[in-house]
């Protein structure tokens, strides 16, 4: 694989202006891992594209997910198989051949609390589980299902309360750091070839002889205004689809609701357990996750009709978690023991009268209007097979013939030479005289680019320190995105590029002024700028904490959008 070109201030500037002057076959709109997904399709096609985000890439859903590469347990039960079928072939391909370094598998106890007729029933539902993910394997499937007594599954999971279950039964499934996995999509795209821009929002259409046939982009950061010529333009901005829809003007073909799920995030030393941990609740399923040093837990699932930016969960979100999962541990966990909170939006395709939890996770992919393709719904692990369908539906209407989808064949980057760098870990270690385990850190984050990342730190060793007051991260992770991963905002750093805003106490505050110097050289702040950057951080951080307090989504939602928004981006703040 030839070098994978940086995205960093350089970049970007070349971006506006192949916007400016380029002539594409296709426009995506929406940054998240399905607009990336399509860009990256289009690209692997032939055909000239560009994608534009308003924000952050994987800002919105794709950095809030419960972070898994899953089939879906509850869908079988929905009889909704395809589905399965679908998703399980994706997590196989993702954890083999096209992400390794990203997507790893997991253990999870199903815990039993029926003595008689749950197992068989369980036994039966992972039996078909397995044996879907099993058909066209790519590699060795995951371990099968194994059986446990109560003694066998807390000797797994010594926090679960002895009468919380009467056995359990153990499977496997697979994880990523949703954020960084949707990145490496988007680099994969632009090195194929993709314009990619984040901070660039679309803020009209053109049209000629009733048919769209380009938008006018705006640069958030600047202000500067383009007209992008296009043959077709993608919708896929996922939650917001309807208001990208209503800018376009008339109907759109399917409407999408807003699901929002809460996660909370706690230290690993506060559960004793080797496993995850899928819950059956009255309304889904609640999954205790291993995440590092730490346990990532949700999440709910209630209707959401406030602001999309910034989705605000609230006390009673957060106790509800809590009380779930106090439910099956010995020793109960409090607000205190938290030390982050997220919450997300998943863009359901709307039904009639139906509640949040049991809309379908099937995606759809239609043509509003000529020039005008929109996909939205799915999941997240399903992204690649929605990319294509949505990159099926634009062959249609472009002037020249598109071939096949050939994603399935090709590794984000960092896969390339993942397995001859695990070999050479030790190596890599002694190279740089880092510790083992933050050379492993790095290859499960840039996969074969994590000699490219250390390179930053040749001739300033200093880069190869802890991050203040987040000693998982190595400050020239973050000089590398600041570089070569198009962050432009501290909170592009902390909350993306980084997981530093879930996993520490202080949610980033701490680490805010120490990163905001060290990249400020590559993105031009001087010292006004750095301390403006630090102070709407820390804005941020407080506000999520008053939502965090408030009684209800009305006032959480009022608490957190009272925080200034470093990206001022229009489409999708709720009407007050």
């Amino acid at each position: 694989m030839t070098a994978v070109p940086p995205l960093g201030p350089e970049q970007r500037a070349r971006a506006w202006a192949e916007l400016a002057a380029g002539d594409f076959e296709v426009l995506v709109v929406g940054g998240g891992v399905t607009g990336a997904g399509v860009a990256l399709d289009a690209a692997t096609r032939g055909l000239r594209t560009a994608l534009v985000e308003a924000r952050d890439f994987a800002s919105g859903t794709s950095s809030r997910s419960s972070k898994l590469f899953h089939g879906g347990l509850r869908y079988l039960e929905q009889f909704d198989l395809g589905l399965v079928r679908e998703a399980l072939h994706e997590r196989d391909l993702s954890v083999n051949r096209i992400a390794p370094h990203l997507v790893k598998p997991v253990p999870f106890l199903y815990p039993l609390t029926h003595r008689v007729w749950e197992r068989p029933y369980v036994a039966a539902g992972l039996a078909l589980y397995d044996g879907l993910a099993r058909l066209g394997a790519l590699a060795e499937p995951m371990p099968r299902q194994k059986h446990l007594t109560r003694t066998g599954a807390r000797q797994l999971f010594p926090a679960l309360r002895p009468d919380a279950l009467v056995g359990a039964v153990r499977y496997y499934d697979a994880q990523a750091d949703d954020a960084r996995h949707t990145l490496t999509v988007v680099r994969t795209a632009a090195h194929y070839g993709a314009t990619v821009l984040n901070s660039a929002e679309v803020v009209g259409f053109t049209r000629a002889g009733g048919r769209v046939v380009g938008a006018r982009v705006r640069d958030v950061e600047t202000g500067a205004e383009v007209d992008v010529r296009s043959e077709v333009v993608v919708n896929a901005t996922g939650v917001w689809t309807d208001d990208l829809q209503t800018l376009l003007g008339g109907r759109g073909r399917f409407h999408v609701r807003a699901s929002k799920g809460v996660h909370v995030v706690v230290p690993r030393d506060r559960i004793n357990g080797e496993a995850g941990l899928i819950l059956r609740t009255e309304k889904s399923v609640l999954f205790v996750i291993p995440w590092g040093a730490h346990w990532i837990i949700g999440t709910t699932d209630t209707e959401w009709s406030l602001d999309k930016a910034h989705p605000a969960a609230s006390r009673a979100d957060i106790d509800y978690v809590l009380d779930h999962v106090n439910a099956v541990l010995n020793v109960p966990l409090t607000a205190e023991d938290i030390t982050g909170v997220y919450a997300g939006l998943r863009p359901l395709l709307a039904g009639e009268d139906e509640e949040t939890s049991q809309l379908s996770r099937e995606h759809a992919v239609a043509r509003p209007m000529p020039g005008v393709i929109a996909v939205a719904g799915g999941k997240y692990t399903t992204y690649r097979p929605m990319a294509a369908d949505a990159v099926d539906a634009v062959a249609a209407d472009v002037t020249r013939r598109v071939p096949a989808s050939v994603t399935e064949n090709v590794p984000l980057v960092g896969a390339e030479g993942y397995a001859a760098m695990v070999n050479q870990l030790e190596l890599l270690a002694q190279r740089w005289g880092i510790a083992r385990f933050r050379a492993e850190h790095l290859l499960n984050r840039f996969g074969s680019l994590a000699p490219d990342v250390l390179a930053l730190a040749g001739e300033n060793r200093d880069l190869l320190q802890p991050v203040p007051g987040a000693e998982g991260y190595l400050m020239v992770e973050m000089v590398w995105a600041a570089g070569h991963e198009a962050a432009l905002h501290l909170d592009d750093l902390l909350a993306r590029r980084t997981r530093i805003s879930i996993e520490t106490d202080h949610r980033g505050v701490e680490s805010a002024g120490p990163v905001a110097r060290a990249v400020a050289g590559i993105l031009g702040w001087d010292e006004e700028r750095v301390a403006g950057e630090v102070a709407g951080y820390t804005a941020r951080v407080d506000a999520e904490r008053r939502s965090q307090a408030a009684a209800d989504d009305q006032e959480a939602d009022a608490a957190r959008v009272a925080a200034p928004d470093i990206r001022a981006v229009a489409v999708g703040r709720a009407l007050r």
